[in-house]
């Protein structure tokens, strides 16, 4: 039988009259759609040599998040100046849990060097 895929699985359960929260909490327990997501997450993490201590840092919730952090692991390893390797590190804090606060570090550091 063919593996379906994360959207057929949440059409599934559209059918059969999920919508909302309650959609997403019936999907959440899918064992089908848990696997699903738990190989993808495996190859993007392999695909994009994410280290566990990355993994732990940084919120990877979407493809995205690993193209932004493999990205961002490409340009550190080429001789950046100093304004890009620190744009570089804001980058990566963007994918932290808490994200606002070294956003906010960065401002305060930009406006003061500006006044």
């Amino acid at each position: 039988m063919k593996k379906k895929s994360v959207q057929q699985i949440e059409d599934s359960y559209i059918n059969l009259g999920y919508k909302g929260d309650k959609l997403r909490k019936a999907v959440e327990k899918d064992k089908e759609y848990k696997n699903i997501l738990k190989e993808k997450k495996q190859r993007l993490t392999k695909r994009f040599r994410i280290t566990s201590q990355e993994k732990k840092k940084y919120v990877m919730a979407t493809d995205s998040d690993f193209e932004i952090l493999g990205k961002c692991k490409q340009l550190e390893k080429l001789r950046l100046t100093k304004e890009d390797r620190s744009l570089v590190k804001l980058l990566k804090t963007q994918l932290e849990d808490d994200w606002r606060t070294p956003l906010i570090k960065f401002i305060n550091k930009l406006m003061k060097k500006y006044k």
